[in-house]
């Protein structure tokens, strides 16, 4: 097992030294000392990996998707038995190579790593690569792999929570794909990270047309009687742009990881954790500051949204730096072999009848409560999709401390391409950025987006981003492609990233 350390006659106390420094001088906006304020007293586990050496050879640099299909890999594919595990746990991998190959596996943390994005922690292989075997198509569309694994191994205690590439490499040809799981663990911890993997599951179209949006008629099906799994590789990513990168990871590299990169850089105390761990584990929320909904969060079991209610009422607080989140409601059931939660359907909306754009099916769903902005503040709603820039409208809050908005003062492009509306009457809530949303610049489309924060029981807050681009405007990691449709994100903003260090300064402040 390979776990690098800093090289080149620089020892890791030198590195960390000199990344406190780095990041000391970096503009973390909202904090008198960036060591003390931000980042706590003394190193935390976030700063101690990051110090360690770090590399961009996690990268796929030669990608290939079979015409046929549009999305999937088949000269070198696999995926995990495990979505989330612990250190002491284990996770196997199945790949399979069409044609035959020997291949290997590399495992990369993302990270920050001083701007690499990654740190190299383990090799496996070669394995001698055979082709496996499509599944049939099961009831409700399900296709559930029942692959031979290559390989095994224990998460090893040392191993810090993040998320995790394994970059498959085929030898014949040198094709290239990533299977993606998360380490997660249960210290106290100031900001948990959730990943939104039943989305990227309900959006993967593996191998052919078989995602969630697919009932064999219809390719943006918003209906039942659909069912996904785990147990298959994800393909690359089926909308707004084309992004080799994500073959095998999910939407993980395209919404959630300039948010992760952007937490690391600047030192946050950063655990991270799947939609299961919310679903199976609500326990884990206890020992968290805050939550953080990222990116494309759209798909909850009713577990999900009752366990976060509920920490919400015990003083957690919550930031959705996400859009079109808790929208769609899903039933988590086993696999074909008696696993749990690693198969789902869609079962409702939450939201009210007639309250969004009427997607093919989505009126035969029941829509009942608890609606999404009971939770969120503002929940999807209008036409859904759409851009606009992220405008303020409470220029005297706190959020915008130090970042010199005034009323109607925006940031290009920021929201897209899903976002939130319709607040709920929460008592003390308030609306922080709105504005018209557009189908094209100078084209508005009839929806308005909300941002809003509202006061939690126990002096704790719940923000609402109402965007999917929210980390667009925070970073841009290595290999990061700026996604353009209605409107365009603009990339890194010293406004955006000062609001981000306010709103989390303020959520670290739970008792």
């Amino acid at each position: 097992m390979n776990q690098p350390d800093a090289r080149g006659g620089v020892n890791r106390r030198q590195v960390l030294k000199r990344m406190l420094g780095a990041v000391a001088g970096a503009s973390v906006a909202g904090c008198r000392s960036v060591r003390q304020d931000c980042l706590g007293v003394g190193p935390n586990p976030i700063q101690r990996e990051n110090a360690r050496a770090g590399t961009t050879d996690w990268m796929l640099t030669q990608t290939a998707v079979e015409p046929s299909t549009k999305y999937r890999c088949p000269t070198i594919e696999g995926y995990c038995s495990r979505r989330s595990l612990a250190a002491g746990e284990n996770i196997q991998f199945y790949v399979s190579c069409n044609p035959a190959s020997t291949f290997r596996i590399d495992l990369y943390r993302l990270g920050y790593y001083g701007g690499n994005g990654g740190r190299h922690v383990a090799s496996f292989g070669p394995f001698q690569g055979v082709p496996q075997a499509d599944p049939d198509e099961g009831e409700k569309r399900l296709r559930d792999c029942a692959w031979d694994a290559c390989t095994g191994f224990t998460i090893p205690e040392d191993w810090v929570s993040g998320v995790y590439l394994g970059k498959l490499t085929a030898e014949q040809g040198g094709w290239q794909s990533y299977v993606i799981f998360i380490v997660r663990d249960e210290r106290s911890v100031d900001f948990l990270f959730q990943c939104s993997d039943t989305t990227w599951q309900a959006y993967n179209r593996w191998p052919s047309q078989f995602s969630l949006y697919d009932n064999g008629e219809h390719q943006w099906w918003w209906g039942g009687d659909v069912r996904v799994s785990f147990n298959r590789p994800y393909g690359k990513y089926c909308q707004i742009f084309d992004a080799p990168l994500s073959t095998g990871s999910g939407e993980f590299l395209l919404w959630e990881f300039p948010v992760a990169y952007w937490l690391e850089a600047h030192g946050y105390d950063v655990s991270y954790a799947s939609n299961l761990d919310l679903h199976e584990r609500p326990g884990r929320l206890a020992q968290a500051k805050g939550f953080l909904s990222v990116g494309h969060d759209e798909y909850w079991s009713i577990e999900m949204f009752r366990h976060l209610q509920s920490a919400i009422q015990n003083g957690l607080n919550v930031a959705f730096l996400s859009g079109n989140a808790v929208c769609g409601r899903i039933l988590m059931t086993p696999d074909g072999a008696g696993q749990p939660n690693r198969v789902f359907e869609r079962v409702g909306v939450f939201g009210p009848p007639g309250g969004t754009r009427e997607f093919v099916a989505m009126d035969s769903l029941p829509h009942d409560r608890p609606y999404a902005n009971e939770l969120v503040g503002a929940h999807s709603t209008g036409p859904v999709t759409g851009g606009a820039d992220w405008t303020c409208v409470a220029p005297e809050h706190w959020l915008f401390a130090g970042t010199g908005m005034r009323q109607g003062d925006g940031i290009p492009g920021l929201v897209g391409w899903e976002w939130h509306g319709d607040p709920a009457s929460i008592p003390g809530l308030e609306i922080v950025a709105s504005g018209p949303t557009f189908s094209a610049p100078d084209e508005p489309n009839g929806g308005q987006f909300t941002s809003t924060i509202y006061p939690g029981p126990n002096g704790n807050i719940v923000f609402n981003a109402a965007t999917i681009w929210w980390g667009d405007g925070l970073s841009e990691p290595p290999g990061y492609l700026r996604p353009s449709v209605y409107t365009s994100p603009q990339g890194p903003d010293a406004r955006l990233q000062r609001i981000t260090a306010n709103l989390l300064d303020r959520m670290r402040r739970r008792e």
